[in-house]
């Protein structure tokens, strides 16, 4: 099967971030929500206020539009959180059984490096699989960078309805565009944009593969995704 005719049915998809205004007419719905506030607790409101989180979701489901989207929200006043929340998200997304883990977030500092490594080989270790960015304007990110993840980057070059396998640093990594979907009446250099769209639509194309591979491991994934990569270059304006 193709990945083009694929919709990302099965995959189950967890999505880290500001949470989501679900009645977005680009996400529609989504199937299920949480919330870890400041100081650790779990919360029901996963209602996104600051609209990033919608925009990672709205790029993903464009991609896959059938795989079920679920999402935890750890950004409240800001895009920052602290590593220890962003572990308790990852647990959490592996809790509910999440195939694909969307971080359109991480962190350069190697401080953080065993504690999310070790957050990374539980998810694993429970059937999920984070989606990443490798670097950031040539800084390392973690838990992109670390082994058993699933690593993104940024190319601005790329259609957004396209993609490419690169190596980065001696992995195979998926190679993305940064722009979200366009949203109707807003130029594009208005609208959001960067690496956190790059890993949301490597989520994207991700969750088609998984549909055609069910349970495939991260290498076998890439080798699927670099088997059917269709490269093409942004219209001109």
């Amino acid at each position: 099967m193709y990945l083009k005719e694929c919709t990302g049915r099965g995959v189950r998809v967890a999505v880290i971030d500001s949470g989501v205004h679900a009645a977005h007419p680009h996400v529609g719905g989504v199937s299920w929500g949480l919330a870890i506030r400041e100081d650790g607790s779990l919360d029901d409101d996963y209602v996104d206020r600051l609209g990033h989180g919608t925009a990672v979701v709205a790029a993903i489901r464009e991609k896959a539009p059938d795989a079920e989207i679920g999402v935890i929200k750890v950004f409240w006043r800001g895009l920052a959180t602290d590593v220890p929340t962003l572990v308790r998200a990852i647990d959490e997304a592996a809790a509910r059984k999440a195939t694909l883990v969307n971080l359109s977030l991480g962190t350069p500092d190697p401080r953080h490096r065993d504690a999310l490594e070790a957050a990374v080989a539980r998810a694993n270790r429970g059937g999920s699989l984070i989606v990443s960015a490798i670097e950031n304007a040539g800084v390392n990110w973690l838990p992109g960078s670390l082994d058993g993840t699933l690593p993104a980057q940024l190319d601005w070059s790329c259609d957004r309805s396209a993609y490419h396998v690169v190596e980065n640093q001696g992995r195979r990594t998926i190679a993305a565009s940064g722009y979200p979907r366009d949203i109707p009446g807003v130029p594009r250099d208005r609208n959001v944009k960067g690496i956190s769209f790059a890993v949301a639509n490597a989520t994207g194309f991700a969750a088609r593969a998984l549909e055609c591979a069910p349970a495939a491991a991260a290498d076998a994934l890439l080798d699927l995704l670099a088997a059917h990569a269709e490269v093409r270059q942004p219209a001109s304006t």
